[in-house]
């Protein structure tokens, strides 16, 4: 296909692998996104001089992805941001990369490439360690390793501006739910920041902050990004009781319902200028929209997100998951599946409509059966399956991922009560258990699941309706990672009981918070 730039780009797939290997002509990736300003600069800037968009034409396969769409493209070439400007054999091995090249950097690197090139052939490709087939680092599943992402909170701090690291900053809200249950004044500092340096005033969150300071922001607006942060924040009203969190909460869903939302489902961004969105509706970023969305409602009653939340699941049950749980990626024929991200996110989402709504767990189950059929190939999971051109048949088995998907598994081995999924995921956690000691602060999503596999759940069973007070006060427990379900036949009828706790059922919502105090202690 053509467009503006002159370069004739090839859709990623199969049909430009085959080409490159027909010609003799080294691949370049074009790694892109709709809501990435530098990425269509360079389309414009550097593709669209004359005789580079010749030279590429000449003696390259050109091919553009939309790293949104394909993201396990987008794991295995990206070159440390966007766009990234890969070149590669046609079996799909690196040769080189760069980020954003102008006209006479994309000059010098195209002829250290075809000298290359012509010089060594496919021997000069090269396969990324993290592609490479080796075993995960594993080891036991211990309270050792909350401990020490706990002390990382401490050791990345950042005293001066909230946050961790001494660079750019990120909003990391898993880390700042992780916070929240270890050391708050931390999570609460840093979601202050947030929302003094991060939040648009003009609704949604900047992508993070270029500067130590939380200055400088990169103004794109990413679905997942604000889902996540919606979801902290409301977190953060749990435990705080704290107006303004709640009131930030609920500007992130007026932003997502206003902006993004396309009458079926949520579009994935909003560029930095405000008028370029992108409606594609990715499984993921619904999922995690969808949970937050329930999570908001279950602390405030907040008809306006309940609803909104099941607006985004009732898109993903009627278009992206099918009966066997497989999950397309998004609405399209040549849509990727049963990628990891999506699987757990989606896995997570009918989760916590089980616990708030009372529906939500038969999707889960199949969603997640499937996905640990598919992905479950040692103990850690894939983040797709095994097939694909380039480099996507090889192994990638992502830390983040993993996290999300064996969370997501514990909550939904509390809900049907099948300690398969549990083992499931420690089985998973426990693949990078040897390596937690090089984790910092920015993967303490790590120690939260960990730490919810060394201790016993709080699993809190109502022997009552969906929406009645005493299963109103269960969602309001002031603990983010208790799981609740609603309309258990664990619980007598009109009570709730502290699921493995040596108590008599409460009969009412102080006897419920009570029994949780006295639990604690």
């Amino acid at each position: 296909m053509t467009d503006d730039t002159r370069v004739q780009w090839r859709e990623w797939g199969d049909d430009a692998f085959a080409e490159a290997e027909r010609t003799g002509q080294p691949v370049l990736l074009f790694l892109t996104a709709p809501w990435c300003d530098d990425c269509h600069r360079m389309l414009v800037e550097t593709f669209g001089e004359p005789r580079i968009a010749a030279n590429v034409n000449d003696g390259f396969v050109p091919v553009k992805v939309d790293v949104d769409r394909e993201p396990r493209v987008r794991e295995r070439y990206n070159m440390g941001g966007f766009p990234s400007t890969v070149f590669a054999t046609p079996s799909g091995e690196l040769l080189t990369g760069a980020t954003y090249l102008g006209p006479d950097g994309f000059r010098s690197v195209l002829d250290r490439v075809r000298e290359t090139w012509d010089g060594r052939g496919e021997d000069a490709g090269r396969v990324p360690r993290a592609l490479a087939g080796n075993e995960t680092p594993s080891g036991p599943v211990t309270t050792a390793i909350e401990e020490h992402l706990a002390g990382q909170l401490d050791a990345q701090w950042d005293p001066e501006f909230a946050g961790w690291g001494d660079d750019a900053k990120f909003p990391i809200p898993r880390t700042v739910e992780f916070a929240l249950k270890r050391d708050r004044y931390k999570a609460t500092q840093t979601l202050d920041a947030i929302e003094r340096n991060l939040v648009d005033d003009d609704g949604g969150v900047f992508r993070y902050a270029a500067a130590r300071d939380w200055s400088d922001p990169a103004r794109e607006k990413l679905l997942a990004d604000d889902a996540g942060v919606l979801r902290a924040f409301a977190n953060a009203y749990l435990y705080t009781g704290d107006e303004a969190y709640r009131e930030v909460a609920d500007a992130i869903r007026a932003f997502l319902d206003d902006d993004l939302w396309s009458g079926f489902a949520y579009g994935a961004s909003v560029g930095p200028d405000g008028e370029r969105t992108d409606l594609a509706a990715y499984a993921g970023g619904n999922a995690l929209a969808a949970d937050a969305l329930l999570t908001l409602a279950a602390y405030t009653d907040d008809e306006r997100a309940r609803e909104s939340g099941e607006n985004a699941l009732a898109y993903l049950r009627k278009t992206l998951v099918d009966d066997d749980g497989t999950v397309r990626h998004l609405d399209a024929d040549d849509a990727e599946t049963d990628l990891l991200e999506d699987v757990a996110r989606v896995t997570a989402a009918f989760c916590t409509a089980e616990s708030v709504l009372g529906d939500g767990a038969d999707v889960a189950r199949a969603v997640a059966d499937r996905a640990i059929d598919v992905l479950g190939d040692a103990d850690a999971f894939r983040d797709g399956p095994a097939a694909g051109v380039g480099l996507l048949d090889r192994p990638l088995r992502p830390i983040d991922g993993v996290v999300e998907f064996a969370d997501a598994l514990v909550d939904l081995a509390a809900i049907v009560g099948e300690d398969a999924y549990r083992e499931r995921a420690e089985a998973a956690v426990g693949a990078f258990a040897g390596a937690t000691e090089r984790m910092g602060a920015q993967v303490a999503g790590y120690g939260a699941v960990a730490a919810r596999l060394t201790r016993d759940p709080l699993v809190v069973d109502v022997g009552a309706p969906v929406g009645s007070d005493l299963h109103r006060a269960a969602l309001r427990v002031a603990d983010h990672e208790k799981v609740v379900v609603p309309e258990s036949d664990r619980a007598p009828d009109g009570a709730a009981a502290l699921r493995g706790r040596d108590a008599d059922p409460a009969e009412s919502p102080d006897a419920l918070m009570q029994q949780v105090a006295d639990a604690a202690e």
